[in-house]
């Protein structure tokens, strides 16, 4: 038996009993007979709006299946990368420059910065808005000291 079945076996009930609409009692009782007869319509449309998403949701499943299997199939099959010259291996070629860790003096957060970033001479710090500055040419001389600390 369905809810709204359910809901109206009671509402037969409640008729067939004869109850009166004038007393306060009768009146609860009607209130909550509408409220249930409400609830049960209510419910039954949701019910039907799942039972349509997840039909939808199949759909969208299987299409996705589809496409990630061409997807696959034509990267596998592009390939072996065992004897051609071809670079299909992931060597990171969409970085343009090397990738710095930067410690903020403010908060100690570790800032990672490219290169185009050291060149500009300054970041601010995502965590604190610290404006941390960098100068190369310090660094150059640095660079020729062979005690670095690590």
């Amino acid at each position: 038996m369905t809810i709204t079945e359910r809901a109206a076996y009671i509402k037969g009930l409640a008729e067939g009993l004869g109850i009166d609409d004038s007393t306060k009692e009768g009146k609860i009782i009607n209130a909550l007979i509408g409220a249930i007869d409400d609830m049960a319509l209510t419910i039954a449309d949701l019910e039907a709006e799942v039972d349509e998403l997840s039909e939808q949701v199949d759909t969208i499943d299987e299409d996705l299946g589809t496409l990630e299997e061409e997807f696959y199939e034509l990267s596998d099959d592009e390939c072996d990368c065992d004897e051609c010259s071809c670079d299909d291996e992931d060597d990171g070629d969409y970085l343009d420059g090397d990738i710095y860790e930067v410690c903020c003096p403010t908060c100690g957060d570790i800032v990672c910065i490219d290169s185009d970033m050291l060149e500009e001479g300054q970041t601010t710090c995502p965590n604190c808005g610290e404006l941390l500055e960098f100068d190369l040419e310090e660094d150059a001389d640095e660079e020729g000291n062979d005690k670095c600390e690590e």
